[in-house]
């Protein structure tokens, strides 16, 4: 019996100790594949969208040609520097657009609206060099505004020359003076930023969506008779949406293809479900005949995104009371001669806190910066310290400590005051 009941035991702990094994291999599965497996694309990132942080990368700052992803950046800007009822007047520059085109004609008119339907459903490329003709005078003058706007949300490493992608050099002169080329080129961290801008951040985000949302569009150009009337024209055009993902996947919300011989096949999509914003950004994802490595990419990086994290609050993330402890204040008025001074303080802004994914076994660092001591006269509300969240180094969230109330300095009036209190 005791050899039996041995046995039993033994088998018992090795079924106990496979089946463990098996369970944590299971739940760093999705981890370790996302980590060990090749993608396609050259240059990847996977992008928290409500913090921009990045979640996954692979040569992440890598300078390459973005083909028509370039038209997130044309069409976000068309739409906060223009209006969608706007007419929009075809130069022959903008008619001789190589394919993908939408074959407009020098001299006609459309709408702006219908111009941004073409752009985003179809990539036609003489739609947006018409785009930016109508918003930046020139497509010289339009690259100015694109190039501004990607230093303003933070992407230093993008040039922008044209408004579809195509592939394009120039020349600029350094601040050394030296004289240097460029190609319209970004990197997948900053593309991936600026499709975190135009869909959360811009203030025509909801237009944005709704257009690259549009499963398909139809409209004419316009005409203007003697009187300035304007009515329909006799051409007809249909665009359809070919960004694949917004079926491929539970929540996807917007996308951008692109393509040429530079750049190979590209692609920038975003993804929101359960609260969590995702951006995939992929630059150099193959060449033909490998036109669907960019969707193989997209879904792997987005289900890694979701099986791995999880929205965090960092407004409930404890901080330490010694932090927010009464500061001493010297030389500051007090009801009692020989009484010490000291001030409440409190932090400013409790609500505010960003959006932030973060895996089961990470935390935000939260550190404090705040003067141990302090002068009268003192100011109610006045600064005095900081609270940082840091995620990998990089801070995500600042809080500022103020005064609750305010400390007036000692003068003569009011030692005058205390020394006859005192002797009397």
């Amino acid at each position: 019996m005791k050899r039996i009941l041995l046995f039993f035991i033994l088998c018992l702990s090795c079924l106990i100790s496979f089946f463990g094994n098996s369970l944590l291999c299971m739940a760093g599965e999705t981890e370790k594949a996302i980590k060990e497996s090749e993608l396609y694309a050259k240059s990847a990132v996977l992008m928290d969208a409500d913090s921009g942080r990045i979640l996954y990368a692979k040569d992440a700052q890598s300078v390459l040609p973005m083909a028509s992803t370039t038209k997130i950046m044309t069409c976000i800007l068309a739409l906060e520097n223009g209006k969608l009822e706007n007419l929009v007047e075809v130069s022959k520059y903008a008619s001789t657009m190589p394919d993908v085109q939408l074959n407009i004609r020098e001299g006609e008119f459309y709408y702006l609206k219908d111009l941004l339907h073409s752009l985003m459903l179809e990539s036609h490329n003489d739609s947006a060099v018409a785009i930016a003709e109508h918003i930046g005078g020139t497509v010289e003058g339009f690259a100015d505004l694109m190039n501004r706007k990607a230093k303003e949300i933070g992407c230093m490493s993008t040039t922008f020359i044209t408004p579809n992608g195509l592939d394009a050099e120039t020349e600029i002169t350094a601040a050394d003076g030296i004289i240097q080329k460029v190609v319209h080129s970004t990197t997948a961290e900053d593309l991936a930023r600026i499709m975190s801008y135009c869909i959360k951040r811009s203030p025509q985000k909801d237009q944005f969506l709704q257009i690259t949302r549009t499963p398909s569009y139809s409209f004419s150009n316009q005409v203007k008779n003697e009187q300035g009337e304007i009515h329909s024209g006799d051409r007809s055009f249909s665009c359809n949406n070919h960004n694949a993902f917004l079926s491929m996947m539970e929540g996807a919300l917007s996308g951008k293809t692109g393509f040429t011989g530079d750049a190979g096949y590209c692609y920038v999509g975003a993804l929101e479900r359960d609260e969590r914003t995702y951006v995939v950004a992929l630059l150099a994802c193959g060449w033909p005949n490998n036109k669907t490595y960019k969707w193989s990419d997209t879904r792997k990086l987005m289900e890694y995104g979701l099986a791995n994290y999880q929205k965090t609050d960092l407004a409930a993330l404890p901080v330490a009371e010694e932090w927010l402890k009464d500061i001493p204040v010297s030389d500051a008025k007090t009801k009692a001669f020989f009484e010490n001074a000291s001030v409440e303080v409190y932090i400013k802004d409790q609500q505010g806190a960003p959006a932030i994914l973060l895996k089961p076994d990470e935390t935000a660092e939260i550190t404090c910066d705040i003067k141990k001591q302090l002068s009268a006269p003192v100011k109610q509300n006045q600064l005095v310290g900081t609270i940082q969240y840091k995620i990998d180094g990089n801070v995500y969230w600042e809080r500022e400590i103020c005064t609750k109330a305010a400390l007036e300095k000692k003068d003569f009036t009011w030692y005058f005051e205390g020394i006859i209190e005192s002797f009397f």
